[in-house]
């Protein structure tokens, strides 16, 4: 761990050495922090398509270029949520990957991505608060912008940091930035869609080659450092196995009519497991969802929208 600005940032309580969060330094008081530079993001046809795979997705839409309405997934961009952002280790120290997890991801598309090409994202940190057993929520907001300067995608990004070099050790702080969202609760009734997905044994070895190579996904060593029994598959992944089920669901499968998705986390995938996807229409353009493994709810306060 780099860093003499960590260390001087930290103090020993009983039971350890404990990390200081200091989020004051970097937003003032409850306002959003300020927009990062916009770093450039180039991708190809191979990469749209090794996204699809990844995510268990079998339309020929997204997994086959030659197809005549080949488009980009519409949760493509979700893995660049954070990019560009403006980073203090010394206010917010860094968290290695098996201590991080995916709390709450929110998607929100204006304009198609382009089939390949570069785009810009730029984020911001929008806010950071305590998380109980020492750990802390740092939710940041990001856009996706094409090279005629149109904003495509908007995207917010919640992670739990469980700790700095141990889990738990980030201290009680005062916490920065707007408070979680309303939540979205299923009616007291049975769902109006249920789908599934088997989660395939290799579906993490897949999904990690669209980027995110925390070995927290892949390594058992990790897995334990991180708290898990075996290797948990990526949420962005988990997210996508809901996007595409619900797109075909309430869509027809079709791109353009996608508007906007949220998910919270709330408990670990692992390969191998059935997913199962429950949606409720609140309204015209409005689904509420929930995933289940068996009777383990995996993500909740969930919508979907569409056009």
């Amino acid at each position: 761990m780099a860093g003499a600005a960590i260390v001087r940032n930290a103090r020993t309580i009983t039971g350890g050495l404990m990390f200081t969060y200091s989020p004051a330094v970097v937003m003032n008081g409850n306002e959003p922090g300020a927009w990062g530079e916009a770093v450039p993001v180039t991708y190809t046809d191979r990469d749209v398509l090794l996204y699809a795979v990844g995510i268990g997705c079998k339309d020929l839409r997204f997994v086959y270029e030659k197809h005549p309405k080949f488009s980009v997934f519409p949760t493509f961009a979700i893995r660049w949520g954070g990019a560009g952002s403006m980073a203090d280790d010394k206010a917010l120290p860094a968290s290695p990957g098996p201590l991080m997890l995916d709390a709450e991801r929110t998607i929100e598309t204006q304009a198609p991505l382009p089939l390949s090409g570069t785009v810009r994202v730029r984020s911001r940190l929008i806010a950071v608060h305590p998380r109980a057993k020492g750990g802390a929520f740092v939710e940041k907001e990001s856009e996706v912008i094409d090279a005629g300067g149109r904003t495509c995608v908007r995207m917010i990004s919640g992670a739990i940091r469980r700790g700095v070099e141990r889990l738990g050790d980030i201290a009680p702080f005062e916490g920065r930035g707007r408070q979680p969202a309303s939540k979205s609760e299923p009616p007291g009734r049975a769902a109006d869609i249920e789908v599934f997905a088997e989660i395939a044994n290799d579906q993490a070895h897949i999904y990690r080659l669209s980027g995110d190579y925390n070995p927290l996904h892949i390594d058992p060593e990790a897995a334990r450092f991180g708290g898990f029994r075996a290797p948990i598959l990526h949420g962005l992944c988990t997210y996508g196995h809901c996007a595409h089920l619900l797109l075909d669901a309430l869509c027809g499968g079709d791109a353009t009519r996608f508007s906007a998705m949220k998910v919270r986390f709330s408990s670990p995938v692992y390969p191998g497991d059935r997913l199962r996807v429950l949606a409720w229409r609140e309204a015209d353009g409005r689904a509420i969802f929930e995933a289940r493994v068996g009777d383990q709810t995996v993500v909740s306060n969930a919508y979907f929208e569409w056009r």
